[in-house]
């Protein structure tokens, strides 16, 4: 009986991969964080924003949200058609 073989990647690509997933999340990150902050800005006001109440904090998680759907559709406008990033390469 013959020993089945075990097809390893190729260690480039893994690097490779590691790479796109660490810069994507990096970006998305960060995006993320400024959507948010501008969210609370604008759904309890830049003087209160350290006070919000739950409602406030439930709408600038919705602008959030929206954010980062509006930045996605930006990436896919002008970046990689297959990709919500902005970054090259992911």
């Amino acid at each position: 009986m013959s020993q089945p073989q075990l097809h390893l990647p190729d260690v480039d690509t893994v690097v490779k991969t590691a790479k796109t997933y660490a810069r994507d999340l990096a970006e998305r990150t960060l995006a993320t964080a400024v959507v948010a902050a501008g969210g609370v800005a604008v759904a309890a006001g830049p003087a209160d924003m350290f006070h919000a109440s739950f409602w406030e904090t439930m709408a600038a998680a919705g602008i959030a949200a929206g954010g980062t759907v509006i930045k996605s559709l930006v990436a896919r406008a002008f970046g990689a058609k297959n990709s919500a990033s902005l970054v090259k390469g992911v």
